[in-house]
């Protein structure tokens, strides 16, 4: 199983500072983090990070395409059938090619970075979603693109939940134990779902009944600590 070659610009000092950006980003937060911290771990002075960077901001948005591009290129990959099913694992190739950013990719999704990071992981799925729905029969119940995004949430959560994972599946997720477990675990949920398509459409029709409606009463007695015992009574 091979990675993707990096680019010829990985070599470089430019790539460097991305990647200690990458780095400091994930491990200390964008706002915590210097140009300074930046260039010392790339071996560069400050200067060259501003020279070509300019500001943190600009640094931040390269770490973001430069991720962008590279789940672009795995994606590529992947629907050009340059790797056989027979002979990869899919779990196993997005975690070497992705392990060492998690950390990035982690902090930054849940505070609200690398949107570009996201929005491309969705313009993947709806593609994807395209594709295996070209013969389905029934209409779908939500908007192709509200599908992909709710996917991509559900599958960026793996990586940040990893320990809590690791924990109720008894091996380590971010190891090839893990990449084989999450591998069968998501093949055995995708290819047998837990609705049928007669029970998906009878909640859906429930749905439609309900919408609008206002918010059912709470079926919990109240438990208000300031209601004195003559207003319990």
């Amino acid at each position: 199983m091979t990675t993707p070659a990096p680019d010829s610009e990985d070599l470089t000092a430019r790539a460097r500072i991305r990647d200690a950006a990458l780095r400091h980003f994930g491990e200390h937060g964008f706002e915590r983090t210097t140009l300074k911290e930046i260039a010392d771990t790339a071996g560069v002075s400050a200067g060259l990070v501003r020279h070509h960077f300019g500001a943190k901001q600009a640094l931040r948005e390269e770490c973001d395409a430069y991720l962008a591009k590279m789940l672009r290129r795995l994606n590529d990959q992947a629907r050009a059938g340059d790797m056989s099913a027979a002979d990869v694992n899919y779990v196993a190739l997005s975690r070497a090619a992705l392990g060492p950013y998690q950390p990035y990719l982690a902090r930054a999704l849940t505070e609200g970075w690398a949107a570009p990071v996201f929005d491309s992981m969705v313009e993947m799925g709806a593609q994807w979603l395209a594709e295996a729905e070209r013969d389905r029969l029934d209409p779908p119940l939500a908007d192709r693109r509200v599908r992909a995004a709710i996917g991509v949430a559900m599958a960026l959560a793996v990586p940040i939940l990893h320990r809590q994972l690791s924990r109720n599946i008894g091996v380590d997720l971010l190891s090839p134990e893990g990449d084989d477990l999450l591998a069968r675990a998501l093949l055995d949920i995708r290819s047998h779902p837990m609705l049928t398509p007669e029970q998906a459409a009878a909640a859906a029709d429930a749905l439609d009944k309900h919408r609008g409606s206002p918010p059912r009463p709470s079926a919990w007695p109240h438990s208000d600590p300031t209601l004195s015992e003559e207003e319990d009574d």
